[in-house]
């Protein structure tokens, strides 16, 4: 899920910040360790462990994907990073204790728990190629290191790489913000973009997939996704012609393998060092899923069930050759027709009700056994040949899954059928998935991390702590590596303590020492940087690392993210004063 850019962080604009530790002496300095902060001397606290207080919790919009409105702010980053940019030459005595300390080798922290990467920017690369905002970047890098951070995520667009012809990449901004990751000693997660951005809620930007790739759909619109009623959805190529030469003479999967050996062959030189991570983008968003819930022009809204999307001649063609297969062939010339509209409720249809829909027949599970199946034979297809192009590189491959968490406790599931997810009550659809990813040795990314059942709408029978409680319960059986995601901006402290529980995949007790394998954290912006948000957002980064089977009480480590902000202060104000000039 995509969280929208346009906005700015006003309170930094000529407004000094203070803070309740006080302010540091000296003037300030360009680069401030934070894993120096870490182990600073241990203050004199009296420690009490203390559950955390739930009741506080801030409910995020009801959308499962709805960015908030960020007030008063505007576009540009740079206000909120530059607040890290400062170039003074001399150091503060603060900073000179703690820097001792880490010369001394005292303050190198890894942590064994959860590493924590930060999502760039969706516009972090320009449609003309360049790295944006460089040194609001560069600066924001800083930071991020400085605070624990493993590391940052980011989508490498196939719509600006491979824009114009095909077969000719551009690496121009990708090269420069590897680059500068890499100078700063951060690790990438490298998001292999297939999609649109634009259409999924959250998208500030609009990239299209590459022109040519839009003159083929435009000459035949079958390419694209199709519901019953003749919509298209241009958000990614329909997985109905994966195999058929449709792209200038390429099949899809050929121009994904293609894109993905040509990033390999560009930066093999930061693969397994700089670049740890592939993910493979699948669907739209870049998830293994249909886009059967697409926000764009209102088509979809919260929480609706979707529809199907198996309605272009390709997707028609392989249903009709499963159906005589089946020896069913009246099945085969279109999906279900009683399955209602996007924004119906189960209850609403004859296919999803729960008593005697349709989803629950033969003929239900003959659809949905194909639809599903479809979803991962495309999976399938893809990590294969990532498997084939990265081996030996040094890098994970991953796959991203959606968390669709509404109308969970109902017996059908709606959403997550029409988005080729087949988990109903009465079977689990997660399991199938993390055993195609186990066969290829791929991580299990999953979103929604963040979210409590509580904080939902309960007449949307909305459930995200059990959803993800399935999908660790599925990935533990597999055996493959889970990891995630928050699917909403989220910077209060009670999300950030639902991501540490999540995280410790502590299932009915049973953990097997299991925990997840990395979270990725959405998204680098302005608001992250707001000093409230800042702190909450440095301890979360230390509690993560730690892992759980840490010992730490909370005001310990509440009072060294505190310290930790106190040191960077000088910067901040620094910035804040520059602006008002």
């Amino acid at each position: 899920m995509a969280l929208s850019m346009t906005h700015q962080i006003g309170s930094l604009a000529g407004t000094p910040i203070t803070m309740e530790t006080g302010a540091a002496s000296g003037d300030s300095t360009a680069t401030v360790n934070a894993s120096a902060v870490w182990k600073s001397p241990t203050a004199n606290l009296r420690c009490q462990i203390q559950k955390p207080d739930m009741t506080d919790a801030i409910s995020p919009p009801i959308s499962p994907c709805r960015s908030p409105v960020l007030n008063n702010m505007r576009a540009d980053l740079s206000v909120a990073c530059r607040a890290f940019a400062t170039e003074a030459a001399m150091i503060t005595e603060t900073e000179k204790e703690y820097g001792e300390l880490y010369k001394q080798g005292v303050a190198q922290d890894k942590g064994s728990g959860v590493p924590v990467f930060v999502m760039m920017p969706l516009d972090s690369v320009s449609m003309s190629n360049t790295m944006n905002r460089k040194k609001a970047m560069d600066a924001s890098l800083r930071a991020l290191k400085s605070a624990g951070v493993e590391g940052i995520m980011v989508d490498v667009w196939w719509g600006l790489v491979e824009r114009d012809q095909p077969g000719h990449y551009n690496w121009g901004g990708y090269n420069e913000l590897l680059e500068m990751a890499k100078r700063h000693g951060l690790k990438v997660q490298a998001v292999m973009s297939f999609h649109q951005c634009g259409g999924n809620v959250g998208d500030s930007v609009t990239i299209p997939l590459p022109k040519w790739v839009g003159e083929e759909i435009d000459n035949d619109p079958d390419l694209a996704y199709t519901d019953q009623w003749g919509r298209r959805n241009n958000e990614y190529i329909s997985l109905g012609c994966d195999t058929i030469p449709v792209l200038k003479g390429r099949t899809p999967v050929q121009c994904y393998a293609d894109f993905m050996r040509a990033f390999r062959d560009n930066f093999k030189h930061l693969l397994g060092d700089t670049i740890v991570e592939i993910q493979v983008g699948m669907g739209p968003a870049g998830e293994l899923r249909y886009p059967s819930y697409p926000e764009l022009n209102g088509t979809w809204k919260f929480p609706g069930i979707g529809a199907f999307q198996c309605y272009d001649k390709y997707m028609i063609g392989s249903l009709k050759a499963a159906a005589e297969a089946a020896g069913k062939p009246e099945w085969g010339s279109t999906g279900p027709t009683d399955a209602g509209h996007y924004n119906n409720w189960p209850e609403d249809t004859t296919f999803f009700r729960k008593e005697g829909g349709g989803w629950n027949s033969t003929y239900g599970e003959f659809f949905l056994s194909w639809y599903s199946q479809m979803l991962l034979a495309h999976g399938e297809r893809i990590l294969m040949s990532a498997k084939s192009i990265f081996e030996g590189a040094g890098v994970k491959i991953s796959v991203k899954v959606a968390g669709i968490h509404w109308h969970y406790g109902t017996r059908s599931h709606a959403p997550e059928l029409t988005a080729g997810y087949y988990n109903t009550r009465f079977r689990d659809g997660y399991l199938p998935i993390a055993q195609m990813l186990a066969r290829h040795g791929a991580i299990f990314n999953f979103t929604c991390i963040e979210m409590r059942d509580h904080e939902q709408p309960q007449d949307a029978l909305c459930a995200p702590e059990k959803l993800v409680r399935q999908v660790a319960l599925a990935t533990q059986a597999a055996q493959v590596p889970l990891a995630g995601e928050n699917a909403l901006p989220r910077y209060d402290e009670c999300a950030h303590e639902q991501i540490l529980q999540a995280s410790s995949l502590n299932v009915d007790g049973n953990s097997e020492d299991r925990e997840m394998c990395a979270f990725t954290y959405l998204r680098m912006n302005p608001t992250l940087f707001q000093p409230d948000n800042w702190r909450q957002f440095v301890s979360f980064v230390k509690k993560m690392k730690e892992g759980k089977g840490a010992q730490r009480c909370r005001e310990q480590v509440e009072w060294e993210a505190q310290h930790f902000v106190h040191v960077t202060q000088p910067l901040v104000q620094e910035a804040a004063v520059a602006l008002m000039h």
